[in-house]
């Protein structure tokens, strides 16, 4: 099957990015080096191209209700222009995937936007029309995903940039809080602007039509990041990757294990209610942690997590060189007991066991 292009692809093409497979997806993963585009975002502003995320919209009088029963959070607590990140389970309580969930500004005719992952949009669409039809709930449900380009620019001084190549917005961006959203003008193109991300740093991210996302993307001036620098830039924000950290097939996990227990709201009836009403109560088996290796090498996704006995208690999610701390980081699940950061564990790196501590979450405080 063909890989789906983001509208931008001739132009990554054109500035020599590198590109990559991702949730069926043509991407780019690197435009100058993961460094030099890491270290801009953390440092300044870099823009991302993200419109292999999925954008479904859901509209009419049962819009909240049948959103509330499929996600994890309280829907209903969403004013106008808010935002919340919740988890889409299934009866068991297994992480089918996470969200972010939008409740548009009043002058879209659409009342929700939430945002599956790559190569998730058709699934969830079917999910979402699935049980519209069988609760019998009013609701209209659409898949934009080939409809909206979708952009976050990130960095300390990402906000400042994109207000500055606003031509208006409903509210000024730089007053915008976090997990807020608002319509603004951004080269003579209508877009939703949002404070939110996925690197850790402040900025935001915009959903553009398809059509004028090469006018908005050319009015950032900064540095372009491909998915690598995403990548080491979300593992220093602890932030988990859909698909990696948790994988509903190959690494069944609920939102408790994955130390998402915050997403959860138990007061409200949702697929996967009861099921986590239990695990809550009584605690989980395994918790998702962060660790540091103390010695030389890098913890890749696979690689085995040993205790000091040199026994096999989890698996590497995923790992990196930290680009800011310069130190070889990553992230796992590993019995309730090696949780409490400071424990001592180990990680196979090819075949060679390497000391290292599990910590807190994140890794970088920003």
């Amino acid at each position: 099957m063909a890989l789906r292009e983001p509208p931008l692809a001739e132009v990554h093409d054109a500035r020599g990015a590198t590109t990559t497979e991702f949730g069926g997806w043509d991407m780019p993963v690197e435009f100058d080096s993961i460094r030099t585009e890491h270290e801009s975002v953390r440092e300044s502003a870099g823009k991302f191209d993200v419109s292999h995320m999925g954008e479904i919209t859901v509209s009419g009088p049962d819009a909240a209700e049948l959103l509330g029963r499929l996600t994890t959070n309280d829907v209903s607590a969403l004013a106008h222009g808010k935002a919340q990140y919740a988890m889409i389970t299934d009866t068991e309580g297994t992480i089918l995937d996470d969200t972010v969930i939008y409740r548009l500004p009043e002058t879209h005719d659409a009342n929700f936007l939430f945002i599956p992952n790559a190569g998730h949009d058709e699934e969830m669409e079917d999910r979402w029309t699935a049980h519209r039809d069988e609760w019998g709930l009013d609701a209209t449900v659409e898949n934009r995903t080939d409809a909206y380009a979708m952009f976050a620019v990130q960095g300390p001084d990402a906000v400042d940039l994109v207000a500055s190549a606003a031509d208006d917005a409903d509210e000024p961006l730089a007053d915008l809080g976090r997990f807020s959203a608002t319509d603004a003008t951004v080269a003579d193109s209508d877009c939703l602007a949002a404070r939110t991300g996925y690197t850790g740093e402040d900025g935001l991210e915009l959903i553009v039509p398809w059509s004028e996302a090469e006018a908005v993307w050319e009015a950032f001036d900064c540095q372009p990041c491909g998915l690598g620098a995403r990548d080491t830039l979300r593992i220093e924000a602890g932030f988990l990757l859909s698909g990696q950290d948790f994988d509903h097939d190959e690494n069944p996990r609920n939102p408790f294990e994955a130390d998402v227990g915050f997403a959860v709201d138990l007061d409200t009836e949702f697929v996967g209610r009861d099921a986590l009403a239990r695990v809550a109560e009584s605690g989980p088996d395994e918790r998702f942690v962060g660790f540091e290796l103390e010695t030389r090498g890098v913890p890749r996704h696979g690689y085995e997590i040993t205790d000091s006995d040199g026994e096999t208690i989890g698996t590497v999610t995923s790992g990196t060189m930290s680009p800011t701390l310069s130190t070889p980081i990553g992230m796992g699940y590993v019995p309730t007991e090696y949780a409490e950061p400071g424990s001592e564990i180990a990680v196979r790196v090819r075949g060679e066991p390497k000391e290292a501590r599990t910590r807190a979450l994140p890794f970088l405080e920003r």
